[in-house]
């Protein structure tokens, strides 16, 4: 249906050939004018991202701190924790909670540096998580840190560095997204394709597939053997190796491929946009909150629409069934409706 629909894309209906002359004329004038509109709205969207570049460049010295802090190779300043606590609110079974934990503390935890595992949680509370298996979790503790960069044409490139790991050699993993050089409709850039890094996997540690053996027996000599076979498993890592899109020849896209290239962009705009400027909000989870909406409800104030409804139906069955009782006896007076009972 979809390529159906996009075969139709560009196709007049026939109304605008049928007007008159001097009414042609006025919607080609306008067509004009929205050329210009058009060059306007690419002229924002360059404009856009030349603030983005130059605001950047303020956000990295953050970053920068951010990461030594992560990885424990600094502290965080006085000022910078007293601004930090300032937001939180604390009740009473926190603080002895809290307490608690302070005091079982042992000498291990006491020396511990930065933040351990601090982008695995903040991944894991974002829409990075549904491509998180449990295997991938084990090589993703070791990620230390991860950066943008924006490139010299229309794109970004995001930057996983790693530390020293049982997975794989790489000590840094790139993806890089690419827009096409022209823009789109409404002056904004369009996603071109996205190519990543090959991954150097060690010796039987690739994530993004799992060994299955089976065992066959020979039916002349009886001798067994086992047979071992790769196959494809779904991993986090599978986001450095995206789908190629189609080329301009393929007439049938496959909606498959589609939803893949939908979802990789997706997930490099939110890491973008999201994860990297707000890694702490996504640590702690209170992200979560604002991505869905409900910064500021009391749960005490709603209550389970399915519960009600299925009071509804209880009563609207003693309703019925009242009413069909009515009918078998007539003699007997009318009951009173619903409302006038629980008075």
């Amino acid at each position: 249906m979809q390529n159906k629909l996009q075969g139709l894309v560009g196709k007049s209906s026939g109304y605008v050939e049928s007007l008159p002359a001097p009414v042609r004329e006025r919607v080609a004038g306008l067509k004009g004018v929205q050329k210009e509109h058009s060059k306007l709205e690419a002229e924002f969207q360059e404009e856009v991202l030349a603030l983005e570049k130059r605001f950047f460049a303020k956000f990295t010295p953050l970053y920068e701190k951010r990461s030594k802090i992560v990885n424990g190779q600094t502290e965080p300043s006085k000022e910078d924790v007293e601004a930090g606590r300032a937001d939180e609110e604390e009740d009473e079974e926190t603080k002895q909670a809290q307490a608690e934990v302070d005091k079982q503390a042992d000498e291990a935890t006491a020396n511990m540096k930065g933040i351990p595992e601090f982008w695995l949680s903040a991944m894991k509370n974002s829409s990075l998580a549904e491509t998180i298996t449990d295997r991938d979790e084990e090589a993703l503790k070791h990620l230390t840190d991860i950066r943008m960069e924006y490139l010299d044409r229309p794109g970004f490139r995001l930057i996983f560095e790693f530390a020293e790991n049982d997975f794989f050699t790489n000590k840094q993993l790139t993806k890089t997204y690419y827009y096409q050089e022209e823009n789109g409709y409404g002056g904004d850039f369009i996603y071109d394709h996205a190519e990543g890094d090959k991954i150097e996997w060690k010796a039987g540690k690739d994530l993004t597939v799992k060994v299955e053996s089976k065992k066959q027996r020979n039916k002349n000599t009886k001798q067994t053997r086992v047979v071992k076979k790769t196959i494809p498993t779904p991993s986090f890592f599978d986001f450095f190796n995206p789908a190629k899109p189609p080329s301009d020849e393929d007439e049938d896209v496959d909606d498959d491929i589609e939803a893949k290239l939908e979802l990789d962009y997706q997930l490099g705009e939110d890491i973008k946009e999201k994860l990297i400027p707000r890694a702490i909000d996504w640590f702690t989870g209170e992200a979560l909150q604002f991505e869905q909406g409900f910064d500021d409800f009391d749960e005490d104030e709603f209550e389970d629409e399915d519960d009600e409804d299925d009071e509804d139906e209880d009563e609207r069955d003693e309703d019925e069934d009242e009413e069909d009782e009515d009918e078998e006896d007539g003699s007997k007076p009318k009951q009173e409706t619903a409302e006038c009972k629980q008075s």
